[in-house]
């Protein structure tokens, strides 16, 4: 049985406090001082690959997973850690497959365990490994055509996280992960006898919160993903993706006549702030029948000018056989000039 707690007031006065540490940070702009003008910064950070959504009900949803209270699950690790706290089940796996753009690949593993009851909180652990394909190794040469073929090379990536979770209350609930990063970009001649390895690692962290508001369905959240130091790379140095997140959740069924035991409709939207890109909002709808079939559909970046913009659709099936719950989710994302993505996912409970 799960910890109650008696004050929510208390509570209230935590949440509002850590989002008034949060928020500033997260939409305040960048001033130069010489100017003291307005610089968007974009396109600055390493190691992107923390930035892309690997699960598919959660990118069919445009992201906006942050306050999403049913995100309850192992797969929460890659989102808000704070709503895993929310597991129904002892045990939980998830395994995502994405084909990306450029004919890159990304695989994404969690898992997720509640010893006690919940009593103790939950633990979890998360994997992410990237594929970038074979590239082609040159070096330049005084030849005809001015370039000597060395080959191939095969960079990859690495993120392996642990996490935990715990509900100090049957509305309020954190989370936190943290994770270490790697980014190997393959050894590389630099002529034609002298080779160097070009490789970086750091430790990187995960927060969340999560407020169920007691308004009928609407839940409140927040999340600050990859917060670290600076990398150096050769002699550059470059932050990680850090990334601010609040978002709101509600079953829209609360407004109608329709048997909430068989129809659900919630729409959810989030505020994100990237440190290397302008802020933007999230939205996804998610309409599921007798919590067995689900339609979904989302825009990850509404409103903003990049080939991202495009809308995401999706669909997923949750059954319950002998104790064992099973989840597979499939989406499409428009990617712009780019091939278009798809994600699937798949996962056990019990």
């Amino acid at each position: 049985m799960k910890m109650i707690m008696h004050r929510p007031l208390n509570t209230l006065i935590l949440l509002a406090a850590l989002m008034m540490v949060f928020v500033p940070s997260a939409f305040a702009q960048d001033v130069t001082p010489e100017t003291e003008v307005e610089a968007e910064k974009v396109a600055q950070t390493g190691m992107k690959f923390l930035s892309t959504s690997l699960d598919a009900r959660a990118t069919a949803l445009g992201g906006a997973v942050t306050a999403d209270e049913s995100y309850n699950s192992s797969s929460a690790l890659f989102y808000n850690p704070a709503t895993m706290a929310r597991m129904l089940n002892t045990f939980h796996v998830g395994f995502s497959n994405v084909q990306f753009i450029a004919d890159i690949t990304y695989s994404g593993f969690s898992a997720a365990f509640q010893p006690s009851g919940g009593n103790l909180g939950v633990f979890g652990f998360s994997l992410t490994s990237v594929d970038y394909g074979d590239i082609l190794n040159t070096i330049r040469a005084d030849t005809e055509i001015g370039y000597e073929d060395r080959g191939s090379f095969s960079p990859s990536a690495l993120a392996v996280g642990v996490g935990y979770a715990r509900s100090f209350s049957d509305r309020f609930s954190v989370g936190a992960q943290i994770k270490y990063v790697e980014q190997d970009l393959g050894t590389q001649f630099l002529t034609s006898s002298t080779t160097r390895d070009f490789s970086e690692s750091t430790v990187a962290f995960d927060f969340g919160i999560l407020y169920n508001t007691g308004f009928r369905s609407l839940v409140i959240g927040m999340s600050a993903r990859n917060f670290s130091s600076e990398v150096t790379y050769v002699q550059n140095s470059f932050e990680l993706p850090l990334t601010f997140n609040i978002g709101l959740s509600m079953d829209l069924i609360d407004f109608s006549a329709l048997d909430p035991n068989m129809h659900s409709f919630k729409f959810r939207v989030d505020a994100s702030r990237p440190r290397d890109f302008q802020e933007h909002v999230k939205v996804g709808g998610e309409y599921t029948f007798m919590d067995i079939f689900s339609l979904r559909a989302g825009m990850a970046e509404a409103f903003v000018q990049d080939e991202e913009r495009g809308m995401s659709l999706g669909a997923g099936v949750n059954l319950n056989v002998s104790n064992v719950n099973l989840t597979a989710d499939y989406s499409f994302t428009e990617f712009g000039v780019f091939d278009n993505v798809n994600r699937f996912s798949i996962a056990l409970g019990f």
